[in-house]
């Protein structure tokens, strides 16, 4: 990717004496432009400047010459009114000239407005959006087989909104969260409330994800089989672009059409197989939970006010600093030093959330404290250190019962072992029930995966050793197996299955 340019001289309004008026000057611009006003005169710009609020005054000289500072930096453009009855010179002066912005001008004012509203707004995640974006692919699947390209390119519209809106939401929100997590000097009480907030948001956003990305990479795959850029052509045609410049624009259309087709598989199909970024989503709000209740934790220790000696000596130093008499020092020599140990001032409560590091001793719930500590000064009887005991014994028999275990699953994963022939699952019989378990895992895997362009859905165990293919039957068939258990009734599938090792038929 090309790294972006910005002309020179685009935001240079937004600095120096004058960066006010050039602003109120865009401003009024801009909303000239919402009244489909695209040209002004210097009359008209003087009168929109207090509707845009700029309340300072702007004598005719400056005016000017912000106008033609502006025009020098190719934010406006000025043209001549030939359409106009001029009735003095001084009438041809101030009526003759009309300015506009430029395509440069209304970039820079655009960008300015973006910021600004980036600034005062809050991202979000929205499985509304999530939800929409699954909606408009399965209308578009419909608009594609029975549909109007006018309809077609309404849909993939609104399709590419939803998809704007997710990335940018997602951004602005993942920024304002880890700004959340480096927080310094934040309130605990406030701190508390954000987190719990947080946290049930990012619970409920979280909650059957997988559902609705698995959804949305099926419908792109039911839409990808009609064709992405028959698709692209016939939203071509129901865009009717018109052709002001010369140009062709239907090229940079399809371009642009594209590479946002291409961000919609990277969020949830991706081409090269990586993992999508919904997925990495789920991960960033996973952690994200997690570091909440870690910075929560190191908050609320940094809080407490742990003793040591060093500090109460220098309290102690403290207070013989500001004793004006030499009986009071004396006094507080002997208050200090004649004290005895506080021996149970280490124990805690069974639950010290309930308990405040402020609460004084007078209303803090008691603690339950050892009789050992007045009679042997240790909180609980220590024993004597027991031996070491033999366990080569249980390692044996252990080892043994994980060799078996082993080898009774590789039994299982060969009987069910089609040899790279394809079976139905009625053909599946004489199972005992450890075996139909195996079959049902594998069946669930399966189900779970995409299919591909044939229809078919593969999968693998967790480690990797047996892999399973999985295509739909006859229409209506039924299996049935029988397990010492019970009977097992379902749609009938047909299957493949091969451990690693063997070549595929």
């Amino acid at each position: 990717m090309d790294p972006i340019r910005v002309p020179p001289d685009m935001f240079r309004f937004t600095g120096g004496e004058r960066s006010g008026l050039y602003m109120a000057i865009l401003q009024a611009f801009g909303e000239a432009n919402e009244r489909l006003e695209t040209a002004l005169s210097v009359d008209d710009l003087r009168g929109r400047l207090g509707a845009v609020g700029y309340m300072g005054a702007v004598a005719e000289g400056d005016l000017a010459a912000s106008l033609e500072q502006m025009r020098q930096w190719n934010l406006v453009d000025v043209v001549q009114n030939h359409s106009e009855n001029y009735r003095t010179a001084l009438d041809y002066e101030r009526r003759n000239l009309l300015y506009s912005l430029t395509k440069q001008g209304e970039a820079a004012f655009a960008g300015v407005v973006h910021a600004m509203t980036v600034l005062v707004s809050s991202g979000a995640l929205q499985t509304a959006v999530l939800d929409a974006i699954g909606d408009r692919l399965a209308d578009l699947a419909h608009e594609l087989d029975s549909g109007s390209d006018k309809r077609v390119f309404t849909v993939l519209f609104e399709l590419e909104t939803h998809l704007e809106g997710l990335r940018a939401n997602t951004k602005q929100f993942n920024g304002e969260l880890q700004r959340l997590l480096r927080a310094d000097g934040v309130d605990l009480a406030v701190f508390h409330e954000v987190k719990a907030a947080t946290v049930a948001y990012l619970q409920e956003f979280l909650n059957d994800i997988d559902h609705r990305g698995h959804v949305i990479a099926t419908r792109i795959g039911t839409i990808e089989s009609f064709g992405v850029s028959r698709m692209h052509q016939r939203a071509l045609r129901g865009a009717e672009l018109p052709t002001l410049t010369g140009t062709d624009p239907a090229p940079a259309w399809l371009e642009q059409r594209g590479a946002r087709w291409d961000g919609l598989r990277a969020w949830f199909l991706p081409v090269d197989g990586s993992a999508p970024r919904i997925d990495q989503l789920r991960q960033v709000g996973r952690r994200a939970i997690i570091t909440l209740l870690q910075v929560l934790d190191r908050l609320t220790e940094s809080r407490r006010r742990a003793s040591s000696a060093v500090a109460d000596f220098r309290e102690l130093a403290r207070w013989f600093t500001v004793l004006p008499e030499e009986d009071d020092l004396h006094r507080l020599w002997s208050t200090a030093f004649g004290l005895s140990p506080a021996r149970h001032a280490h124990l805690a409560h069974p639950d010290p959330e309930l308990v405040g590091y402020t609460a004084p001793w007078s209303s803090a719930p008691p603690v339950e404290v050892s009789p050992l500590l007045r009679s042997a000064g240790r909180a609980e009887r220590i024993g004597r250190t027991g031996s070491v005991p033999d366990v080569s014994a249980l390692k044996k028999e252990r080892a043994v019962k994980a060799a078996a275990e082993r080898a009774e699953l590789q039994a299982a994963w060969d009987m069910l072992d089609t040899g790279g022939e394809v079976r139905t699952l009625a053909q599946f019989v004489d199972l005992d029930h450890a075996m139909f378990e195996r079959l049902l895992d594998l069946l669930g895997r399966a189900l779970g995966a995409a299919p591909d362009a044939s229809g078919v859905r593969r999968s693998t165990t967790t480690d990797g050793r047996v892999e399973i293919s999985l295509s739909a039957g006859a229409p209506g068939a039924v299996a049935e197996l029988c397990t010492p258990r019970g009977t097992f009734r379902g749609p009938d599938y047909q299957i493949r299955i091969r451990t690693v090792g063997q070549r595929r038929s």
